[in-house]
């Protein structure tokens, strides 16, 4: 696990590496223990190393045999121990024992098709000094980040955008489109960022830059949802337990201790389980909560560790909120709307003192179909029988209603159809609620970004509906939200996050599962709860799903008041001239009046926060970490 960077320039003007170290230095937390630069002919690459496999042997960069292949690499290729044995067999010599080295040899053998040998999580940079060719790799499912830009004759690259900032090779300014996807679905796009011009490459996509050519981006796998009408319901049950045994298994794969992080929900405890009956030591699992109860699930971790034999760990936390804030504009690396960073962040750093590794059950909801909205558009399925004329005067009646109406947004949400129905039921702001919140100027930069198309042509696809919501929610939601809040906020404290449930063999097989099995007379991932009966309690697999949800709401009208309040009106915020602030200031008193607007008000501070930390300065060296003390300051825990 690393934190990778480097330069390309076209032009063979020199990398110096001094601009690789300090583009690295920004991501120490990505890899406190090594780092490792490799420079040449105007390339240079770079990273900062978490060891986990191959402890003593691992540094980066790596090369092949004659030194003209040189791999950077982030993340964990699992089944790495096959792929040295054939790699061997055919000739090949390493010089690690670590999984990175693999890379280079299949790139020798493979070119980019190197990707589809590998299983687990990742992303690379490949410099072929032969061919003077650059190949960047990302995981299927987007586990890991990769960012990228192309200025003047150059091509930097790096696991954030921190490093690219620090390149200096770019204009600080924002990506209107960015900042309209944003606000509408509380993160930044799957292929672009929040800074013009910083991209991302996507999930399951390789990259081949040359001298002179458009950057080739290639797409190498993509799930496809064809159900298995032949199999038997018990005979998926038995495959889906031996598959969900082995992903758990292989994503043990360390040098280093293990633990697992614990909700009480159905997926982090059917890891936890799994990976109790595996490892012979004894296994720390890993829980916060919080003094309000709606928001505290850890009495069901404990009955799950208490069951299942972990040595537990959960914390009741009040935190510093308004630290925590500044430090998670940091960690985010972009502005971020989805508040579960906030308890992400708390566990990890309660992981952090006890272990390098963590299993979680990120991607269970997507996979299996676990998220309540999926019951929820199978009920409001029914407004497609009301005649289209009607939906579409109701809607009519809801736009022209003042916000804050009872009934307005239901009004217009029975207006639509299918795949905008799903969508519209997930959205923060909507474009009338946007054109009140930006202004007039930023309104018009946003307004001619078309940003939710990619989210239509995922859902407007032709396959029965849970598949095509499925298969959105695996595309966007997942890779966009879930996995960039996991890997920042882990990183963040040193600690790998592994999600077993993502494992590509094993989603390849749930997108089998015929569509009555994954949703099931108002049971949501009816057959993967099956899969667990037995292996944990009734009442925990049976059990209303809560979420990781923080108490947001109450925190901004007490702790958070005054900081929110001073930032979202400040003048500098009236300079920036992206928002209108009197609409602000009317959500503020919307909110402290009792209307719960946390995650809209939330997402709206963190873009202010972001502006003031990344773009307000001129020169990048004033960009400074949290204190590594205060991030890693230990906690008290219960076990």
């Amino acid at each position: 696990m690393c934190g990778i960077a480097g330069i390309v320039r076209w032009t063979g003007q020199p990398v110096h590496e001094q601009e690789i170290r300090g583009m690295c230095d920004l991501m120490v937390h990505r890899g406190p223990d090594d780092d490792g630069i490799f420079v040449t002919d105007g390339v240079g690459l770079g990273m900062r190393r978490l060891s986990i496999i191959g402890l003593d042997t691992g540094r980066q960069p790596i090369p092949n045999e004659d030194r003209s292949v040189w791999v950077v690499f982030n993340g964990e290729i699992y089944n790495y121990a096959e792929l040295r044995h054939d790699l061997e067999a055919r000739g090949h010599v390493f010089r690690t024992s670590t999984d990175t080295e693999c890379l280079v040899h299949l790139y020798e053998d493979h070119g980019e098709h190197l990707v589809d040998h590998l299983r687990g999580m990742f992303a690379f940079a490949i410099w072929d000094i032969r061919r003077q060719q650059l190949l960047l790799g990302r995981d299927r499912l987007g586990i890991k980040p990769l960012y990228y830009a192309e200025h003047a004759g150059e091509l930097v690259f790096a696991s954030e955008i921190k490093p690219l900032l620090q390149s200096g090779a770019l204009t600080r300014s924002l990506d209107w489109a960015s900042v309209g996807h944003l606000l509408t679905f509380l993160a930044t796009p799957s292929s672009r960022s929040i800074v013009a011009g910083i991209n991302k490459l996507e999930p399951g996509r390789t990259a081949v830059a040359v001298a002179g050519e458009p950057l080739r981006i290639s797409r190498y796998w993509n799930v496809r949802f064809e159900p298995d009408e032949t199999s038997t319901e018990d005979q998926l049950v038995e495959r889906l337990r031996e598959l969900l045994d082995e992903s758990v298994a292989t994503h043990r794969v360390a040098d280093v201790p293990i633990g697992a992080f614990l909700s009480g929900g159905v997926d982090s405890s059917a890891v936890v389980a799994t990976l109790v009956k595996q490892q012979p030591e004894r296994v720390k699992t890993f829980s916060i909560g919080f003094e309000e109860s709606r928001y505290d699930e850890l009495q069901y971790a404990r009955d799950v560790a208490a069951r299942v034999g972990s040595e537990h760990y959960d914390l009741v936390v009040r935190p510093d909120v308004v630290r925590i804030v500044e430090d998670l504009t940091w960690y985010l690396d972009e502005p971020f709307g989805d508040t579960s960073a906030i308890p992400t962040y708390m566990v990890s750093k309660l992981a952090a003192e006890h272990v390098k590794v963590v299993l979680t059950g990120d991607g269970g909801d997507e996979v299996f179909a676990g998220y309540d909205r999926y019951l929820v558009e199978a009920r409001e399925r029914t407004f497609d029988q009301v005649p289209k004329p009607l939906r579409l005067l109701a809607g009519s009646v809801g736009a022209a209603l003042p916000d804050g109406t009872t009934g307005k947004r239901f009004l217009q949400h029975l207006a639509l159809d299918g795949a905008r129905r799903y969508l519209d039921a997930s959205m923060l702001f909507r474009a009338g609620e946007l054109r009140r919140l930006l202004t007039a100027d930023a309104y018009h930069e946003v307004s001619r970004h078309n940003f939710c198309a990619g989210a239509f042509a995922c859902l407007d696809d032709g396959k029965d509906w849970l598949s095509s919501a499925q298969y959105f929610d695996l595309n966007a939601y997942l890779p966009q939200d879930v996995l960039t809040k996991v890997d920042r906020m882990t990183m963040a404290h040193s600690v790998e996050a592994r999600p077993p449930l993502l494992d590509h063999r094993l989603v390849e097989f749930a997108a089998t599962i015929p569509p009555r099995l994954r949703l099931r007379d108002g049971t949501t991932k009816y057959l993967f709860k099956k899969a667990l009966r037995g292996r944990l309690p009734d009442h925990i697999i049976d059990r209303k799903k809560q979420g990781f949800a923080v108490p947001l709401a109450k925190w901004i009208r007490e702790d958070l008041w005054t900081f929110a309040h001073d930032v979202l009106l400040s003048p500098s915020a009236a300079r920036r001239g992206v928002f209108n602030l009197s609409y602000i200031e009317h959500l503020l008193q919307l909110h402290n009046r009792g209307r719960d607007l946390d995650l809209q008000l939330w997402t709206i501070l963190s873009i202010e926060l972001w502006c003031r930390r990344f773009m307000d300065h001129p020169q990048p060296s004033v960009m400074q970490a949290p204190s590594r003390a205060a991030v890693h300051a230990p906690l008290a825990a219960n076990f």
